[in-house]
């Protein structure tokens, strides 16, 4: 016996179609204006403010671990959830999260200076000294570089610049690095650098 094909289309089908998908509906409708968290804003909702800037590194003055951290703002009228879970609507001069940027830790020694005292005086231990390691410059000092080899691998390290020693070493020319520039969400903000 075939089953008739007008009952796959009976009114208690259709309804249950109609019922799942203004159900589905109603789902991604809810879905879709829930709150998302302040980090997620996309360009255009936020702005972010400058990093202060230090005169003697040239680099962020807050910056650790090869992070700086700068302030940004969200928009007016703009809602977001902030970190400790509550929904917060903007008026443009709050703060509403953190963005973090690349940065060089430095801490004002001169490369030219310390491969120079690694190269001349560096089995004295003057390069260790020079860059704030009294207890391996004396211990340099009185093992003379270590019978060399340390003076040699200290050498090596700094003027190919360890990762340990990029911390400690500014280079002595300022690079394209130090001219960044900014994007917010109205123009683009380019550094003016005071002539001296």
């Amino acid at each position: 016996m075939a089953f008739p094909t007008s009952r796959l289309f009976s009114s208690r089908t259709i309804s249950l179609g109609i019922l799942f998908y203004s159900t589905y509906c109603h789902f991604q409708f809810v879905l879709a204006n829930d709150v998302d968290s302040c980090e997620s804003l996309r360009l255009g909702q936020y702005i972010c403010k400058e990093p202060r800037i230090d005169d003697a590194t040239q680099e962020p003055e807050n910056c650790k671990d090869m992070i700086a951290w700068v302030e940004c703002l969200p928009a007016p009228n703009v809602s977001c959830r902030l970190s400790n879970g509550t929904e917060f609507r903007f008026s443009g001069e709050e703060v509403g999260f953190n963005k973090s940027l690349p940065c060089r830790n430095v801490s004002g020694y001169s490369y030219k200076v310390a491969v120079a005292l690694s190269l001349f005086l560096g089995w004295l231990g003057a390069d260790r000294f020079y860059l704030g390691y009294p207890a391996l410059g004396l211990l340099k000092f009185c093992t003379v570089g270590f019978c060399g080899i340390g003076s040699l691998v200290d050498f090596m390290l700094i003027s190919m610049q360890d990762q340990s020693e990029k911390q400690l070493s500014l280079p002595s020319t300022l690079s394209c690095q130090l001219c960044r520039s900014f994007w917010d969400i109205f123009h683009l903000i380019i550094p003016t650098h005071s002539a001296h």
